[in-house]
């Protein structure tokens, strides 16, 4: 562990993975891995100031978020969302269900079955195939639905092609066996096939949510970025708290 000190926003204030985020390579490809342990760390989702206005991006989150005495570690855009910002499925804030599953067929990535949730629950994380997820009627604390799966118990989804011709950059996450919280962002364009895969065979995530293509966005105030190209809807963070 290594202690961060700031004296702005835009910076953690407290206690921090010093090796949080690093980049890999699988297959000739780059992408940029951010783990995070869920006992040790808080992880949220949010979509909304207080006021009801849609954050829309990393940097009202982190204005917000210096009010109420909390830092930003780390964010990624956290699913997929409507013209007005608000998620298009599943979306638990502070236990209160927001927004309800969806799970009919449609058209997008999303309604790319199957879809599925990732959630936090007291000092854990997880990721489940949406149906999955509702059978084991988990009440989180915070969840955001996404789709497509990238890995499903295990299994790359089945309808990937190892020679698709979409290459974009892409970002998801997934949790592996030791319990850590897995985000990856491709540097470079990739299949779905080729991100799946590197969650499974390389991360060893058993369970692994695609949560978007072209808006694919971070933000790692520590190391100086912060990707503000596109508006988000739901945004993950891992925040830290500001010491009296």
């Amino acid at each position: 562990m290594a202690i961060l000190w700031a004296v702005s926003p835009g910076s953690a204030y407290s206690a921090s993975l010093a090796d949080g985020c690093t980049d890999e390579t699988f297959s000739d490809a780059s992408y940029r891995v951010c783990r995070f342990d869920p006992s040790q760390q808080t992880i949220r989702i949010y979509d909304r100031a207080p006021g009801g206005e849609a954050f829309g991006g990393f940097y009202p989150l982190i204005t917000q978020l210096w009010a109420e005495r909390h830092t930003l570690l780390f964010a990624t855009n956290g699913g997929m969302y409507e013209p007005d910002l608000s998620p298009v499925g599943l979306f638990v804030s502070y236990g209160i269900v927001r927004k309800p599953a969806r799970t009919e067929d449609g058209w997008g990535n999303f309604f790319l079955k199957p879809n599925g949730v990732f959630y936090v629950k007291g000092g854990e994380a997880g990721v489940l195939e949406t149906q999955s997820y509702l059978t084991k009627s988990i009440e989180p604390d915070f969840a955001t639905q996404s789709g497509p799966m990238l890995v499903i118990d295990g299994m790359i989804h089945p309808k990937f092609l190892a020679d698709s011709d979409s290459l974009k950059i892409r970002n998801g996450v997934g949790v592996d066996r030791n319990k850590q919280v897995v985000f990856v962002m491709s540097n470079q364009p990739v299949r779905f096939y080729d991100m799946a895969a590197f969650f499974r065979d390389s991360l060893d995530t058993p369970n692994a949510l695609f949560l978007d293509g072209t808006i694919s966005s971070l933000a790692e105030p520590t190391e100086g970025r912060i990707d503000h190209a596109h508006p988000l809807g739901p945004i993950i963070a891992v925040i830290g708290t500001v010491p009296h």
